[in-house]
């Protein structure tokens, strides 16, 4: 059987593509039934096995696969904060774009791999507006989304945002911060609606108006991810393969992150909104067994 196979590899120099077909087509749950496995009969463990055998954008792709989805958002966080200087776009594509429950399970991870609170870090790490909207989506008071629409609320909420920006001279961050980070999906993307009814521009018009950088980004993630969630990573994934090469960070982040969640979502938002398949797209930007290993997940063409 293919799986028990996979101790045979390494001894005899590195097959990577059984590596590949193993490891890129089994679900999390099978992949750490694979680690067990490889522990009893290899007497050594499988994740110190593959970073010996592998290299490079492979190796972070493969390794990323070896860790649950929060092990591996934790960890992305992590290392984005812990470096040099912040890496801020990784900080706001994963913060501003996880659920209340993926954020939940994040941060119990984070404090589980690295002894430290996720929100101590952010917090050390950043500063101003900027910080204030990362920690208030850190400390995951969102609303669930309810079966009662409230209308009320939602016109109360649309205005708030209005006075808050476009009306008034100057922007008052913290009433859209309360708002962006505390209301459920379904009733902001009503609110973002309603809110075309006080403004003459719309809310991503507005946020371009008033807020500049890192907290520009930051609220117009949110608002793409509250619109359109798979959209949004289709667009990060294009832009990731717009030049010759490709940015392998960001698509090995993303692939490898959302594989078990909406990546099946996000091939077809890719197809709809570039007009040709991430699988040709992924074929022609990227090489070699990193190209093999995310063609796998990809799973097809469109």
């Amino acid at each position: 059987d293919l799986d028990s196979s996979l101790h045979y590899l390494f001894p005899a120099g590195v097959d990577e593509q059984t590596i590949i077909d193993i490891l890129t087509r089994r679900s999390c749950d099978q992949r750490r039934e694979i680690t067990f496995e490889y522990e009893r009969i290899a007497k050594k463990d499988l994740t110190t096995a593959l970073k010996g055998a592998l290299s490079g954008s492979l190796e972070a792709l493969i390794l990323g696969l070896m860790r649950s989805t929060a092990q591996f958002d934790a960890a992305e966080l992590n290392a984005s904060i812990k470096g040099l200087g912040t890496d801020e776009e990784t900080l706001i594509e994963i913060l501003c774009s996880r659920s209340n429950k993926e954020l939940v399970e994040i941060k119990k991870v984070y404090k589980d791999m690295f002894k430290k609170e996720l929100e101590k870090d952010v917090a050390g790490d950043t500063s101003g507006d900027f910080a204030k909207l990362l920690l208030a989506l850190v400390q995951t008071k969102r609303d669930e989304p309810s079966n009662v629409i409230d209308y009320q609320k939602i016109d109360e909420d649309a205005r708030s945002l209005y006075e808050a920006g476009v009306r008034r001279k100057g922007t008052d961050v913290a009433t859209w911060i309360t708002i962006f980070s505390q209301r459920s999906v379904p009733h902001l993307q009503r609110v973002f609606e309603r809110y075309k009814s006080y403004s003459p521009y719309d809310m991503k018009e507005s946020i371009r108006k008033e807020v500049k950088g890192d907290l520009e980004k930051s609220f117009l993630t949110l608002v793409e991810c509250f619109e359109n969630k798979q959209l949004y990573f289709a667009n990060r994934l294009s832009e990731a393969m717009k030049s010759k090469g490709a940015k392998e960070k960001v698509l090995t982040r993303i692939i490898v992150s959302r594989c078990e969640v909406d990546l099946m979502k996000i091939r077809t938002e890719f197809k709809r909104q570039h007009k040709r398949s991430l699988y040709q797209t992924i074929a022609e930007h990227t090489k070699g067994d990193y190209q093999k290993a995310l063609l796998s997940l990809c799973g097809g063409d469109d």
